[in-house]
């Protein structure tokens, strides 16, 4: 019997280190990373702008700011990116000039454009170009001793420009834009002094702006 216990002793001796050795070969694990969201442009955006304007003329020239909102959409397929936007702005664009106690002053009191643009995505910054329709609101006064006439007409016209727009947050950007807007002429009616026909109206623009993106 003790030649047994002797063995069975001896025989859990050599094994001990053969388990301590399946002990230490189990397996690791490690904890999978968190990958970051993918940054797209696509979807709904509105937003506020606002900047000044002046316009293309060697004498008298309109000139002033502005200021409204913009609503747009974009689609994005990789880089290349492709929206629809629209906006409308309160604006204070002016110039008068007065002779013989005579003044006349023109004044853009509202203006707005619905455009396409395409650009191309860098990350979270997007380099683009725009262009469309463009309307104006503009009034003509005319003032003399004893006389005070005016008359206001929306000038039709086209708009070209380019941008860029930095993505600063993951429902935030901020953008940068210029624009030419060129309206057609229209016809004032001034009482007891007859009509008077404009010719076209160009204006350079800039404007800064913030968006939030659905």
């Amino acid at each position: 019997m003790k030649k047994i216990l002797l063995a069975t002793v001896a025989l859990a001796a050599l094994a001990a280190p053969a388990a301590a050795a399946d002990l230490a070969a189990r397996p690791t694990y490690t904890k999978a990373p968190v990958l970051a969201p993918v940054q797209t442009w696509t979807g709904f955006y509105i937003g506020a702008m606002g900047g000044y304007a002046n316009e293309d003329a060697d004498f008298a020239a309109m000139k002033g700011g502005f200021a409204g909102g913009t609503v747009g959409y974009n689609w994005q397929q990789g880089a290349v990116v492709f929206g629809l936007e629209a906006d409308a702005a309160w604006a204070d664009i002016n110039a008068s000039v007065g002779a013989l106690g005579v003044t006349a002053e023109s004044k853009i009191r509202d203006w707005g454009t619905v455009r396409g643009r395409i650009g191309y995505a860098f990350g979270p910054t997007l380099v683009y170009a725009t262009g469309g329709y463009a309307w104006a609101d503009n009034r003509i006064s005319l003032t003399a001793p004893g006389v005070a006439v005016s008359d206001s007409k929306i000038h039709s016209g086209w708009t070209v420009g380019a941008g860029v727009e930095y993505m600063f947050a993951p429902n935030w950007s901020l953008k940068g834009e210029y624009l030419y807007k060129s309206f057609g002429g229209e016809s004032y009616t001034f009482t007891g002094l007859g009509t008077l026909a404009t010719g076209t109206l160009n204006v350079h623009s800039g404007q800064v702006g913030i968006n939030y993106h659905f």
